[in-house]
């Protein structure tokens, strides 16, 4: 079973706030892990299901530079959301960064968008079809 995906964040609370705000995930747990000088939070929809999205901080880490989009070895993320055009808006306000606005793959196909997260995680949102 797969049970979480981990990315790494430079500040821990700049990216709980993003994932809880905008995307609807619950802060599951956070604690610290001092033989890696590092700080770990879980995060999860609320409803408890799917798998969990790891936060990793370093406290050592000095450089925290995401590669050019065709150098990336990790792609992306991705939410389900219920109205593409209310939170594109509400990310448009706080200056997130839209990388792709929305389409659609195929006339009849799902409404999806590609924003970044704080430090550069490439994120796909896909809005629901239920009503």
């Amino acid at each position: 079973m797969f049970t979480h995906t981990s990315i790494r964040t430079s500040d821990m609370d700049r990216s709980i706030d993003f994932y809880t705000r905008f995307l609807g995930l619950k802060l599951l747990r956070r604690h610290a892990i001092p033989q890696n000088k590092a700080e770990i939070a879980f995060l999860q929809a609320p409803e408890g299901k799917g798998s969990q999205l790891e936060l990793t901080f370093y406290q050592d880490q000095t450089k925290f530079n995401q590669a050019e989009y065709d150098d990336r070895v990790f792609d992306h993320l991705a939410f389900v959301i219920k109205d593409m055009e209310a939170t594109i808006s509400m990310m448009r306000k706080e200056n997130v960064t839209i990388t792709d606005e929305p389409f659609r793959l195929s006339p009849t196909g799902s409404l999806i968008a590609f924003i970044e997260d704080p430090d550069g995680v490439l994120i796909e949102l896909v809005e629901s079809r239920s009503p």
